[in-house]
């Protein structure tokens, strides 16, 4: 299972990376055509706004599979490391349920555009697209959280967890 959220998080990062490129592109692109033509390219801060948002959500599965999210361990270092597993455990659990939230309310903004016909301003763009490309980014971290929670709970290392304590058994790979 792990193996499964770990290879799908990598793809929605890479479209990320790619989406994040494609809004520099629109950027430069924008600000060149306003520098040399005075003609910078219509609804650039709306696409770029679109686009940032997308790359975010689509990079926070692989952020979190890759324990990039910032840890305050300053008072828990010197900790058991039941204690740390139980607490990073809670973390990710408290990670998940923002995520499940995220991701429930995305929907449901995607749902009341489609039904509204909300469009951006400048693009005409219809809003419930914006809302609903979030939410996948969001419900996949929230699995990724969730399974690196039960791992936590259970004192197992993840296949590609450097933090890991060297003698604590790791997680099945594929499970």
């Amino acid at each position: 299972m792990y193996a499964l959220l770990r290879g799908t998080a990598l793809l929605f990062a890479l479209v990320g990376g790619l989406c994040a490129s494609a809004v520099a592109f629109l950027t430069v692109a924008s600000i060149a055509g306003r520098a040399l033509w005075s003609s910078p390219i219509a609804g650039d801060v709306e696409l770029t706004q679109f686009g940032v948002a997308l790359s975010i959500s689509l990079c926070l599965p692989w952020c979190q599979v890759r324990r990039g999210n910032i840890i305050v361990d300053f008072f828990t270092e010197r900790a058991a490391p039941r204690t740390r597993h139980w607490l990073d455990g809670m973390g990710a659990v408290l990670l998940a349920a923002m995520m499940a939230l995220l991701a429930w309310r995305t929907a449901v903004g995607a749902q009341s555009s489609v039904e509204t016909n909300e469009t951006s301003m400048i693009l005409g763009l219809p809003m419930w697209v914006v809302y609903a490309v979030l939410a996948p980014g969001f419900a996949l971290t929230m699995a990724v959280a969730l399974y690196q929670a039960l791992a936590h709970f259970r004192q197992r290392a993840l296949p590609d967890d450097e933090h890991a304590d060297p003698d604590m058994p790791a997680a099945e790979a594929g499970s």
